[in-house]
């Protein structure tokens, strides 16, 4: 049961107490999908976010971002499917091998920065939510995602770097999650990418949904490609090692597709050209805040290391052009918002932005190219 809020305790604290206590913490490497959930009781998103805010009491408040609407007088007869993408970074990177130089130790203390976390989760109501650099799975997103209706799926790099340091909380990977009472999972597969036939490090979980609304079918995938300047190659060949995998999964773009990731990869990159020339037909959403719809945002990082400030586009939605419309998407921070010192920050959780979108499907089904 939900506990009543003390001055000391409080039902999101209670809540990860059990949890931690658990057994599933110590269950790292091979835990794909979820335990039972059912044996938890549903927590209120208000509840949660109530919490969330006390944490955080002493920080600023959040930044106010817009979604900046696309339809073009599209007329869709079913709700928008709210897709998330957030590399949310690996709280031991954060701590331990990231170097933010200008971000003070105290804004990653993960017990305040977990509830900026999610209370960005919470403030957009993702039906379904894509993260990378997830260490925290088993003692706070499982366990409280699960209890807000998602079902939750976890895929651990084989290798994670969040394992060279002290005190780390078990390896990241990449986690999906989807709102059960709007879809029905029909298949799911975790990917280990590979590399000129070397399996690497980098890994995908690509599920196939039925929306309950409407019966259609669709794929969505979560992806966090190798990272650093010199593995352009070594990104193109991951890239393409994923497209073929959703070439077969949804049977050569008969079933629509949403892929997020961070791709560690700047538009210029040969990855970006796979995937914007795949025969999946597929688009970047972000695209379309541009005027000409043509451009990506000028960042989707920003952070300052020692060897300087870096300020990038490495994260995306595609999705498939030709079966499915995108109605909005969330504007990004400005430079402003951000402020000098840039990301993480007392401000936000991670140096990556969140792209939330808003989906419909096309109407006309039998149109597929």
């Amino acid at each position: 049961p939900v506990c009543s809020m003390g001055n000391s305790t409080s039902r999101l604290y209670s809540a990860l107490a059990k949890t931690l206590s658990s057994s599933a913490v110590s269950q790292h490497q091979d835990c794909l999908e979820q335990p039972d959930s059912a044996r938890l009781d549903p927590i209120d998103p208000k509840d949660l976010l109530e919490e969330c805010q006390i944490v955080l009491q002493k920080r600023p408040p959040r930044f106010q971002r817009d979604f900046v609407d696309l339809k073009k007088n599209a007329v869709s007869n079913h709700r928008p499917i709210r897709v998330m993408q957030w590399n949310i970074l690996a709280q031991a990177l954060g701590e331990g091998k990231d170097n933010f130089v200008q971000c003070p130790m105290e804004a990653l203390k993960w017990e305040e920065r977990k509830c900026l976390i999610l209370e960005e989760i919470l403030a957009y109501k993702p039906d379904i939510l894509c993260l990378q650099e997830v260490d925290h799975y088993f003692d706070t997103f499982e366990p409280l995602l699960s209890r807000l209706g998602y079902q939750c799926t976890f895929f651990p790099k084989p290798w994670s770097p969040c394992l060279d340091v002290e005190q780390n909380n078990g390896p990241d990977g990449c986690a999906l999650f989807f709102l059960k009472d709007r879809f029905e999972l029909i298949n799911s597969a975790n990917i280990r990418l590979t590399a000129m036939k070397l399996k690497t490090n980098q890994v995908a979980i690509a599920q196939t949904l039925k929306c309950n609304e409407t019966g259609r079918l669709f794929c969505i995938a979560v992806t966090h490609l190798k990272a650093r300047t010199g593995w352009e190659r070594f990104r193109s060949a991951q890239g393409c090692d994923l497209l073929q995998n959703l070439k077969n999964i949804t049977q050569g773009a008969k079933i629509p597709l949403i892929v997020c990731g961070d791709f560690n990869a700047e538009p210029t990159e040969e990855v970006y050209r796979e995937f914007s020339n795949s025969s999946l037909n597929l688009n970047s959403a972000y695209k379309l805040l541009s005027p000409d719809g043509q451009s990506e945002p000028p960042y989707t990082t920003w952070k300052i290391r020692p060897s300087g400030e870096c300020r990038h586009t490495l994260d995306y939605i595609w999705y498939s052009q030709h079966a499915l419309n995108v109605n909005s998407a969330l504007g990004l921070l400005t430079e402003e918002q951000i402020g000098p010192n840039r990301l993480p920050s007392f401000n936000y959780p991670s140096d990556h932005l969140s792209l939330v979108c808003d989906f419909s499907f096309n109407q006309d089904p039998d149109r597929l190219l």
